[in-house]
């Protein structure tokens, strides 16, 4: 008999006061000085509450429990409101709802901007209500003026600052690629680590040509060595990667042919006379533990 999924909240938004809610956390007093409970403040000001708190009716004391909207709760207070709109969840887990959602990234941002202000929200309201200046929303929305598509793509959802872009553009396309690839192999996206590629890179691959390098020809050179390494050692890498699980389902079925021979007394019998040494190594190969060693590792 199949089972119904348990809806985790109520089909209705529920109106209630901002002093009936029970907070389940304690936070900070200078948390109002963060640059988040900023930009949550100046949203609110300019375009509403967006998304509702999370709460939870509490049965041992009137009112309902916060679960998840802190400092929506607090900006909120600070406007002067008294009411709020929630979305009422069936249990009490007392967890942050949005915990496992990754940070936006440098790239999903321009692009939300980007859209915002193709809808007609001017430069100057988009600001205010990321608590940010003019000149940062128009950095944002020409981050990528000049970087190639298969960047874009390579790197969208890659959590980095915004000034690796400006890094980027003043390399040629394919010198472009070569970096995002050496980039997400690394798993390195600082704005040091790209500054050092870019210093790496020749003057034939960089946009304007010519350049003069702060690095002497032999430091230069050393620093180009270890950045065709570290490309080698990713590809080693990655072959393994991609074929462990081949090689350890291949291991399985070897250890379990070699323990039904191990377990055949005429066959045992035979080797252990006459092959001691062939007996000894199937027996040894036999006893391993795969899983355990996977865990180890």
């Amino acid at each position: 008999m199949s089972v119904g999924i348990k809806q985790g909240f109520e089909k209705e938004l529920v109106d209630l006061a901002i002093i009936e809610l029970l907070p389940t956390k304690r936070m900070s007093a200078n948390i109002k000085n963060g640059r988040k409970y900023s930009q949550i403040l100046s949203s609110i000001r300019e375009v509403g509450l967006i998304e509702p708190p999370v709460v939870a009716l509490c049965n041992k004391k009137r009112g309902y429990l916060l679960l998840d909207g802190h400092l929506r709760i607090m900006a909120l207070s600070e406007l002067g409101e008294e009411r709020v709109t929630c979305l009422v969840s069936v249990d009490d887990e007392g967890y942050t709802y949005n915990k496992y959602i990754t940070r936006l990234s440098a790239i999903q941002e321009h692009k939300m901007i980007v859209k915002a202000l193709d809808a007609g929200v001017s430069e100057a309201r988009l600001a205010a209500a990321l608590n940010l200046d003019i000149t940062s929303i128009r950095n944002k929305k020409n981050m990528l003026d000049g970087v190639c598509q298969e960047v874009i793509d390579l790197l969208k959802d890659r959590i980095m600052s915004p000034s690796v872009f400006r890094l980027l553009k003043k390399m040629k396309h394919m010198r472009q690629i070569k970096v995002a690839m050496i980039m997400n192999d690394q798993n390195r996206y600082s704005y040091l680590y790209v500054k050092s590629l870019l210093d790496g890179t020749p003057s034939d691959q960089l946009v304007g040509g010519n350049k003069k390098n702060k690095l002497s020809p032999a430091a230069l050179e050393k620093r180009m060595r270890l950045e065709e390494e570290s490309i080698l050692l990713s590809d080693d890498l990655k072959n393994i990667d991609d074929s462990y699980g081949t090689d350890m389902l291949n291991l399985s079925l070897v250890q379990s042919y070699l323990k039904r021979i191990i377990n055949n007394e005429k066959v045992s019998d035979y080797l252990q006379r006459h092959h001691k040494e062939i007996y000894d190594k199937f027996s040894e190969i036999s006893a391993i533990d795969f899983l355990k060693m996977k865990s180890v590792d």
